[in-house]
């Protein structure tokens, strides 16, 4: 049986085939079952599903179709449930029984486990409204000796109105189906889709002395990033389907090598998500683009990291000049924290320059310390009692958002808006002054200030007495000084990090009934998640500031361990994991009996910063538009790695070769190269490119 996905339609493909291996005659039913859901949760939808069946006797398909007229959002679209068969040795298809009924299919009192049609031959063909609604089909083939038999099922939904998409012509159905069906057909989609990933994949390729980290860094954690995050947004441990401001945001910087046009794509899609004043919503659901207005301080200032993160590697600078629409909505109630609703599109647009700058703007807010004003949560939502009354403040934020203003800063220069440049330059100057006074605890970061004043990531705190990523950002940011982000850094490794385990905790200890009240997080088990477990997003960024140290023993030990195909690499390993070892897991528990447990696995941003943190941060990859440069801390045992990269249309094969004799430099196409990056050209060829690294301690 192979399943899969069309690329641009709305179609889902199961092709089941079947031969008879013996040399006797055999006859056997195959049944399919699909539920109608047709909206959020199936127990309050389905008295309002109404089903009916289509026949295409020439075709030889037979359709179940099914509609929730009820349904706010999704009215207009028709949902489909269509086979055909097709013997290899015989003209002719077989002709299946179906029901729309569920109880019909599974029998009173009964469920899928030990379904009543299983037990007998035929199913009644009934279909309308008021049934509790599914699709099944049952087939009753002969199969005679070697004879193949194939089964194709197609399960999608159709937009029959012009809600959502007025300038679209539509179709009928049945007209769009017949585009689609066959055998043939089926296979010729599923080569598209087979071909679409070899491309993709195949952009960036890696080989070193590490087989799990290539494996990794080789197609799977782009494979997530891509279906689970920006396409599904969805996962067996979250099926929300919604887009999340940061989320996204953050998934398509990891997408800028092998996918540009989907990143500008959503960059101008989040755009569009800005309310007038400078706040955007936190999540919304497509298509209504119904979602969340809330405090959340940090969601806004990902569209600056992510526009700044595709102009460095793309150099496409005429995406400043898009111009976006606002959305508006009523402002949030003093006592409220979030309310959820459909914002109403606005005739007022801006160039995406201008929805950057809004951004920045409204991330000036600060409180008594000089740091940036928590809201009500920043990167951790569970945060989300810290600055409830409006004042609490966080020392990670303030790293993050001294980041923004630099970066952001160039671009303003770029453009000739010096002023406006200087003052980001002073603010970010402000934070960083503000963080060395209030932010530093004596070995390490501290992570906020509640509103009482009260700090947080403290020794002096019973609970969260240090926090990984206020470490990790005081690197990656620029804005701690060198001294502070050694010993912060090695204060992590030494409070959060558990080898025998093998994870790096978020946050250390967890909390319980600590007081004052952090927020939500506090309702995780202590060790669980963001409460003192791994979570695997932070972890990332831990690895990547000792790599950014020239840390590379630690770093890579690190690797190692937050590696999910070490966590099953025995039989042991995964009978504690519990989860698939080949993606990444957003957490993997810190608390016995459970330690060392995966926690929810693909629907994670951790995949897309992995990527980052195993091409970027250790083997040094940095692209700007048409420059590369190769900077990597690799371990000291290693004599190199080689890495493959595609440039438009052509192919960069790059060797770094790691030595304790000889000149360092850099070798293109045989010739030395007098920089320290190649000028990469879009001229079809293939490129050889050699890097030579001098290592005294090899």
């Amino acid at each position: 049986m192979t399943v899969f996905v069309c690329l641009d339609v709305p179609i889902k493909y199961t092709i089941l085939r079947l031969q008879n291996i013996g040399d006797e005659t055999q006859e056997l039913s195959v049944s399919s079952y699909v539920e109608w859901v047709l909206g959020d949760i199936r127990a309050k939808t389905q008295m309002h599903v109404h089903t009916w069946q289509e026949s295409n006797l020439d075709a030889g398909t037979h359709t179940i179709l099914a509609r929730n007229p009820y349904h706010a959002e999704f009215a207009d679209f028709t949902a489909f449930y269509q086979t055909q068969s097709r013997h290899q040795r015989r003209a002719g298809q077989s002709t299946p029984h179906w029901t729309a009924d569920r109880k019909e299919f599974i029998g009173r009192n009964r469920s899928l486990d030990h379904p009543q049609a299983m037990e007998r031959r035929g199913l009644a063909g009934k279909a309308g409204a008021g049934l509790d609604p599914c699709a099944a089909f049952q087939y009753v083939i002969s199969l005679e000796p070697n004879e193949v038999c194939e089964l194709v099922y197609m399960l999608g939904a159709l937009d029959q109105g012009t809600q959502h998409q007025p300038a679209v012509k539509l179709i009928p159905v049945s007209e769009f189906l017949t585009k689609f069906e066959g055998v043939s057909c089926a296979y010729e989609e599923l080569a598209k889709v087979k071909s679409y990933w070899s491309a993709t994949l195949d952009t960036m390729q890696v080989k070193t002395h590490e087989p799990a980290f290539d494996l990794l860094a080789n197609g799977w954690l782009l494979y997530q990033t891509l279906s689970a995050r920006m396409w599904a947004r969805s996962g067996f441990y979250q099926s929300g389907g919604a887009f999340g401001f940061r989320d996204q945001l953050q998934d398509s910087m990891a997408l800028v090598h092998s996918q540009p046009q989907l990143v500008r794509q959503h960059i101008v899609l989040a755009a569009s998500r800005q309310f007038i004043e400078g706040d955007v919503q936190h999540w919304w659901h497509p298509p209504g683009n119904r979602g969340v207005r809330t405090r959340c301080s940090d969601d806004f200032l990902w569209l600056v990291a992510a526009v700044v993160r595709y102009l460095t590697v793309t150099g496409d600078q005429q995406i400043l000049n898009e111009m976006i629409p606002f959305i508006d909505g009523r402002a949030l109630n003093p006592e409220e924290d979030s309310y959820y609703d459909l914002a109403s599109p606005t005739s007022q647009s801006a160039t995406l320059y201008q929805h950057c700058v809004l951004a920045l703007e409204h991330s000036n807010r600060l409180g008594q310390h000089g740091l940036c004003l928590i809201g009500s949560g920043d990167w951790n939502d569970g945060f989300d009692q810290i600055g409830v009354q409006g004042k609490g403040e966080s020392v990670w934020l303030s790293f993050f958002a001294y980041q923004c203003l630099q970066d952001f800063s160039v671009v303003a220069q770029q453009r000739r808006e010096l002023q406006l440049a200087a003052t980001w330059q002073d603010r970010a100057s402000a934070l960083q002054t503000a963080i060395a006074s209030a932010g530093w605890d004596g070995a390490w970061y501290r992570r906020a200030y509640f509103d009482d004043g009260s700090a947080l990531g403290s020794a002096q705190n019973h609970a969260c007495q240090i926090d990984s990523i206020a470490q990790s950002w005081a690197v990656l940011s620029g804005a701690g000084s060198t001294e502070r982000n050694a010993m912060a850094m090695q204060s992590m490794l030494d409070r959060l990090v558990q080898k025998e385990a093998g994870l790096v905790q978020l946050l250390a200890p967890p909390f319980d009934q600590e007081e004052p009240n952090p927020g939500y997080i506090r309702g995780y088990v202590p060790g669980v998640r963001e409460n003192g477990g791994q979570y695997t997003h932070a972890a990332i960024w831990a690895v990547m500031a000792l790599a950014k140290l020239g840390r590379s023993a630690q770093a890579w030990e690190l690797m190692h361990m937050i590696n999910p195909i070490q966590h099953g690499n025995s039989a042991a390993a995964i009978a504690r994991y519990k989860v698939e070892p080949y993606v990444v897991a957003a957490d993997v528990y810190a608390v016995t009996p459970h330690t060392g447990r995966g926690g929810w696995t693909w629907y994670t941003g951790s995949a897309g910063w992995m990527l980052r943190l195993m091409w970027e941060s250790l083997l040094g990859l940095d692209i700007r538009a048409n420059q590369l440069r190769i900077r990597p801390c690799i371990p000291a045992t290693w004599d190199g790695f080689s890495m493959s990269y595609q440039y438009q249309s052509s192919r960069y094969e790059i060797t770094v070769q790691q030595t304790a004799t000889g000149e360092a430099g850099m070798r293109l196409d045989g010739l030395a190269q007098h920089q320290d990056f190649i000028t990469m050209q879009d001229d079809g060829k293939t490129h050889v490119v050699l890097i030579l690294l001098k290592n005294d301690s090899i």
